[in-house]
């Protein structure tokens, strides 16, 4: 005689083994099955990874302030830097750990420290001083990067 544990699990069992084909074939019609299409790769902006890093980590700040004044910055001059200023650019975004600081040297609040005056932090400064007159009220739009890659 069968206790009635075993036979709960036994008509347990029965029961998703009767169910299971259903199940799968629901799953099965409503998930991905077959070959991916090909991939066409118009979804991807042609930039090398260095100069796709730096445009990420101008947009990507711990403070808004930052991340308009470098984005906009970036946006204008990144793709025209030599390998000299890149170099710089990246230090200079990436070295000081708090970002009030490069925000305190680009506007001239505060002295540069001569480890991070250079070409680019003088780019940085007469940019920030914004003599255009540029509405520059959040990070710009990446469109322009598809337009320059087609």
């Amino acid at each position: 005689m069968m206790t009635s544990v075993v036979a709960k699990r036994l008509l347990t069992r029965v029961c998703w083994a009767a169910r299971r084909p259903a199940v799968t074939g629901l799953v099965s019609a409503r998930s991905y099955r077959g070959d991916s299409p090909d991939d066409t790769r118009n979804d991807l902006i042609e930039m090398p990874l260095p100069l796709r890093r730096l445009l990420y980590e101008s947009r990507k700040r711990g403070m808004l302030e930052n991340c308009i004044l470098l984005s906009f910055f970036a946006k204008q001059y990144l793709n025209t830097m030599t390998e000299n200023q890149l170099q710089q650019y990246d230090r200079l975004i990436n070295e000081p750990s708090n970002d009030w600081d490069i925000y305190y040297w680009a506007t001239e609040a505060l002295p540069t420290p001569e480890v991070y005056q250079g070409e680019v932090m003088d780019m940085l400064k007469e940019f920030t001083k914004n003599r255009n007159h540029e509405q520059r009220l959040d990070a710009p739009s990446l469109e322009y990067l598809e337009k320059e890659s087609h």
